[in-house]
């Protein structure tokens, strides 16, 4: 394997980085300085941007056919470098190298789904009330774009905002988060060996409430896409606003999980450990809080906890680890508070509740932890874990826990577990989600439109609906 990637600002086609203020980028299974990031001054800021306007005017011109020969590239060498850039997601964001290398992949499949759909952007022509009138409805690229992407998953949420606008024909600026860099700096090399022209894609580092604002306030910018808190989401939003700037906005979610009497309890409670575990738990669409109905309570508990007992904590590059370290030491004073909250509350831990005293003692790890008992109005009912925590809640009838499950502001995603049809359909159609997975995960592919509504974001990224922020609609009416 090779050394921790060399990071870099991607700026008009070219790797910078000498000569600027760096940041120590650490491993969170360690605690160990593994790199050093550049931030972009003022000057590379508004290079980025006039690089990017500069380019936009022949991008947009750009045939659709060449996009996708360079998206499809880009897919074809993510799957080459899967495992290099794996493993430096490993050393800066914590995840097991098996869901890194995942990760990756996956995104090969964003790359190419967008390249198809961008030889589908489709106008269309409307009849007439004249006959010698013809009317075309036609869309186009919004513009440049900028772009801010979390550390959850720094090459994915990277990747989705990158070729989506690219496959638009919009030319972008992209903040990736400065604690997990090397994700969104390997995705700039695949797209400059894939041939991108030069501007079309530009990489910026920085801190970040001074980066967002300079690009969002700058008059050439006409988008703007962002994946993290609904706090920071609502102050992005509201700048955007100001400037009439169009957004999509992919926030936080505090996913319900509904698991009724009919559920095949083995499967669920199995499952569900395994995707709370995910990551550490630090998932947008992570199950975070567990509604299960009363007959079937005490089965899924025994079972739900010896599954979250049983999963292999430690370092993400060590052979059979099954959940890595949280990716900052601020994560796991969360965990604890939130576990405090819950002692204060009635809550009982039935598993874990304590760090783990793994790398050295220097690692950000947290047990996996199951806690029952509490109230609706505690923390863990309320607020985002974001962490390898699971309360658990009992619950009687379908309508009560559709009220409980509809209560909080957020709606991203939610999970329920049962083989009746008729349940099923009332409660898909009853829960306020942008997504809802019934029986299974399956929410993040990349033919289907991810996001959420009320407080958890507006507009979605993927499937069809890809396309649908980054394109303006123009009507040309001709006799």
């Amino acid at each position: 394997m090779t050394a921790y990637e060399n990071l870099a600002l991607y700026i008009d086609g070219e790797f910078v980085a000498d000569g600027r203020k760096s940041q120590d980028v650490v491993n969170p299974a360690t605690g160990e300085v593994i790199g050093k990031l550049p931030h972009a001054s003022r000057e590379d800021l508004d290079r980025a941007i006039a690089s990017a306007e500069r380019a936009f005017a022949e991008w947009r011109r750009t045939s659709p056919l060449e996009r996708s020969r360079i998206l499809r590239k880009v897919g074809e060498l993510a799957r080459e470098r899967a495992q290099e850039i794996g493993r430096n997601m490993t050393l800066d964001q914590g995840k097991p190298l098996a869901e890194a290398v995942a990760e990756v992949q996956g995104c090969a499949e964003h790359a190419e789904w967008h390249a198809e759909e961008a030889r589908r952007i489709y106008g269309r022509l409307v009849p007439s009330r004249d006959p010698n009138v013809r009317q075309m409805v036609i869309r186009e690229p919004v513009g440049v774009c900028a772009a801010f992407t979390p550390w959850n998953f720094p090459f994915n949420q990277a990747i989705r905002k990158a070729a989506a606008a690219i496959a638009a024909g919009c030319t972008l600026i992209l903040k990736g988060p400065e604690d997990a860099p090397s994700g969104v700096v390997a995705m700039a090399r695949l797209f400059h060996d894939a041939g991108l022209p030069a501007g079309v894609l530009n990489i910026v580092w920085g801190v970040p409430h001074e980066v967002s604002s300079y690009l969002i306030e700058s008059p050439v910018v006409r988008k703007i896409s962002f994946t993290g808190s609904v706090p920071v989401g609502k102050e992005l939003a509201a700048l955007a606003g100001k400037h009439m700037k169009r957004v999509t906005m992919e926030l936080g979610g505090h996913s319900p999980v509904l698991v009724f009497n009919d559920a095949d309890i083995d499967t669920a409670a199995v499952h569900l450990a395994k995707f709370k575990s995910r990551n550490a738990g630090q998932v947008c669409i992570s199950p975070t809080r567990f509604y299960i109905q009363e007959g079937v309570y005490d089965a899924f508990a025994e079972r739900f906890v010896d599954a979250v007992s049983k999963i292999r904590v430690g370092d993400g590059l060590e052979k059979g680890t099954q959940m890595g370290p949280l990716a900052h030491e601020r994560r796991v004073d969360a965990m604890a508070s939130f576990v405090a909250d819950a002692h204060d509350r009635g809550g009982k831990v039935l598993t874990g509740g304590e760090r783990l005293q793994l790398g050295g003692g220097k690692g950000y790890f947290y047990a996996p932890t199951v806690i029952a008992g509490l109230p609706d109005d505690s923390r863990l009912m309320t607020e985002e874990p974001f962490g390898p925590i699971a309360p658990l809640t009992k619950f009687k009838t379908t309508e009560e826990v559709l009220k409980r499950a509809n209560s909080l502001p957020f709606g991203l995603a939610s999970y329920v577990f049962t083989t009746n049809l008729q349940t099923a359909h009332q409660v898909s159609t009853g829960l306020e989600a942008g997504m809802i997975g019934i029986n299974h995960f399956g929410v993040a592919l990349s033919e289907l439109p991810f996001g959420g509504i009320k407080d958890s974001g507006i507009g979605s990224e993927g499937g069809s609906e890809t396309f649908d922020g980054y394109l303006v609609t123009k009507l040309v009416t001709q006799v």
